[in-house]
């Protein structure tokens, strides 16, 4: 506003230690979410820390052997339950994110967590995800275990958040 800017001119000139900075954002965490198909976990994890973060934390998401595409009902719970939209993502393999740093390095799956080992990885975290692709029950059950996938995943984002931001950046 004018005043506040009026204000800032007039601490500057009375004395060189008063000048008003504008607050500094701490830099943005960053964290790799790793899954054997890149299609449902996730991505789906990619998308609920970029919402819940609010644009602090750059997520990004990719697979040891991902699949084609994105899982239909992953794209349909992520719009059902939190308006995310999935329908324009892409699966990823882990090569087009290798050369990348990341703060945090979280495997959502056990085939993943061995294929880290095998390359490497540091990792930071290991999240035990069932797949919710594999469920019975037809549609209807395959679509109530996407929601419970879903449902876990931001509850365990949420328990992230607060980590991301008290951690110091060291990696």
């Amino acid at each position: 506003t004018r005043c506040a800017g009026a204000f800032g001119e007039a601490a500057s000139a009375l004395h060189p230690g008063l000048t008003v900075s504008s607050p500094v954002r701490p830099a943005a965490r960053s964290v790799l979410f790793l899954c054997t198909g890149n299609s449902s976990r996730s991505p789906m994890a990619e998308a609920l820390l970029r919402k819940n973060g609010q644009g602090r934390i750059r997520a990004a998401s990719a697979g040891s052997h991902p699949k084609p595409h994105i899982h239909p009902t992953a794209v349909q719970v992520m719009h059902d339950m939190y308006g995310i939209r999935l329908d324009e993502s892409r699966t990823r393999p882990w090569a087009a994110v290798s050369g990348r740093r990341f703060d945090h390095v979280i495997t959502l799956c056990d085939r993943v967590r061995e294929f880290a080992d095998e390359h490497d990885l540091a990792t930071t975290a290991h999240w035990s995800i069932r797949d919710p692709s594999v469920a019975g029950g037809g549609k209807r059950g395959i679509y109530k275990e996407f929601r419970s996938v879903a449902d876990e995943l931001n509850r365990r984002i949420e328990f992230l958040l607060p980590v991301l931001n008290a951690a110091p950046r060291d990696r």
